[in-house]
């Protein structure tokens, strides 16, 4: 996602908080494929699972002040019945009326964090309905080809009837059934149109914009055929192609329709953090082959991939809490902040239904409050824009970078301290590193001398100018 674009139109109406720490940047209208979130607040909190109640006190009590721009909930339609936390991700109509929440408490859910400054993403899941038959969790009827809350009837679903079983294959993987799920024809203009009412209704309730989810099993045509009907076209769109070496669907071609996830960016950092050298990071994103970062969306981990393991997950200690301290310093695609729960299997559901009473309890990580990932928020808002300078590295793993005059930050994933002096380009003075809480001094020569422990970083930037508690 490119910052220097604006989101047109789709938090029209939403009262925003008049503090100037939680006011978005006014929106100006935009047609272009990559519609970005508002100013220079292009961090989401993906709060996997989350009840609408619970994002709602969210946003007000830690996402509006950390300076998060968006927060990601799961998806809101009815859906199959059950526990498991992929429940969700079969959908039986396009009623707001599933495991996290009602219509009411959905849209109480966007009015209040529009107040506290934040964006409501929806995670859209339009490529299929479910794998089996019965009654949805808002007591709508259904079968594997027919819907009548939607209406969907059988001939609104492609013909392969069988399993994904080819990823050479752009037929298979586009047209049959994903893990035997039944899978919308959606170069149908019935069903083109049918999706659209269900975004254009949610834009209308304020949403800000989509995560569309299995965009790799829809053709580009198709998803831009269903775009054009959202709102004109003018809406955020952020899709999700995991990539896959030697494929027959590559991610490049979703750039034309919106921003796309960047799975790489995620599955090498794993490897860099575990196994290589943080030195490597130089020149991390478009210098890896990577899409273009203005149309990038980029991650640590996903709901997924912290369970399959092709990513770091909460388990992994430093190298996860490090690698978000990175992503969120530096200047490559607008980062994703999952925030999950502890499971000790693949399927295991969200404690209490999703019902979060207090962060780190009952199993829930809350990793986009942890004091090392929300203090670079902050950081990222007020690098906003800014050039990588003043980079430094052991040829192993200590690095350090500045962003322009505005933020300099140094990451220690070395075995032992590291006490160097930096070179910045930061003004003479005092600032709060704010991962540590201790003031630091840029000389004036903007020199740093600092002392980092093991797997720790330092963070500072103009936003926390200044002694530490000052």
């Amino acid at each position: 996602m490119s910052r220097s674009r604006r989101l047109g139109g789709t938090l029209a109406g939403l009262a925003v908080a008049a503090s100037a720490a939680v006011t978005l940047t006014a929106l100006q209208p935009s047609s272009s494929a990559e519609a970005a979130p508002p100013g220079n607040r292009d961090v989401t909190a993906v709060l996997f699972s989350w009840t609408f109640d619970s994002v709602a006190r969210e946003c007000t009590d830690r996402l509006g002040p950390a300076g998060y721009g968006y927060v990601q909930v799961s998806p809101p339609q009815e859906h199959i019945q059950g526990g498991q936390w992929w429940t969700q991700y079969q959908p039986v109509s396009y009623e707001i009326n599933g495991r996290l929440g009602n219509r009411q408490q959905f849209q109480n859910m966007v009015d209040t964090c529009a107040d506290a400054g934040v964006g409501v993403v929806v995670d859209a899941v339009i490529n299929h309905m479910t794998a089996g038959s019965g009654t949805g969790t808002g007591g709508s009827s259904y079968t594997k080809y027919g819907y009548p809350a939607v209406p969907y009837g059988d001939g609104d679903f492609h013909g392969c009837r069988s399993e994904i079983n080819d990823y050479g294959n752009r037929d298979n993987v586009q047209n049959c059934e994903l893990v035997g799920l039944s899978d919308l024809d959606t170069g149908s203009p019935y069903v083109q149109q049918t999706i659209a009412d269900y975004m254009n209704d949610l834009l209308a309730m304020g949403v800000a914009g989509f995560r569309i989810d299995a965009a790799k099993h829809m053709s580009a045509n198709d998803l831009a055929g269903i775009r054009a009907r959202v709102n004109g076209g003018n809406v955020y769109w952020k899709q999700e192609v995991i990539h896959g070496a030697g494929e027959a669907v590559q991610s490049g071609e979703y750039t034309g329709v919106g921003d796309v996830q960047e799975f790489r960016y995620a599955f090498d950092l794993k490897r860099v953090f575990q196994n290589e050298n943080l030195a490597y990071l130089r020149n991390y994103g478009e210098g890896w082959g990577y899409l273009p970062g203005g149309g990038a969306a980029v991650f640590v981990a996903n709901h997924d991939t912290e369970r399959n393991g092709s990513t770091l997950n909460y388990t992994n200690g430093a190298d996860y809490t490090l690698a978000h301290v990175f992503m969120l310093a530096w200047p490559y695609g607008s980062p994703d902040v999952h925030s999950g729960y502890d499971f000790s299997s693949h399927d295991a559901g969200p404690p209490n239904n999703g019902d979060v009473g207090a962060c780190y309890q009952d199993g829930w990580r809350c990793q986009h409050a942890w004091p090392e990932i929300a203090s670079m928020v902050a950081f990222r808002n007020a690098t906003d824009g800014q050039p990588v300078t003043d980079w430094w590295d052991n040829g192993g793993d200590a690095i350090a970078f500045g962003r322009g005059g505005q933020g300099f930050v140094a990451i220690n994933h070395e075995q032992s301290e590291l006490t160097r002096t930096y070179q910045t380009s930061l003004a003479p003075g005092d600032y709060c590193d704010v991962q540590s809480g201790r003031t630091m001094t840029v000389d004036g020569s903007g020199r740093l001398t600092a002392t980092l422990g093991v797997n720790t970083a330092l963070a500072l930037h103009t936003g926390a100018a200044g002694a530490c508690g000052a």
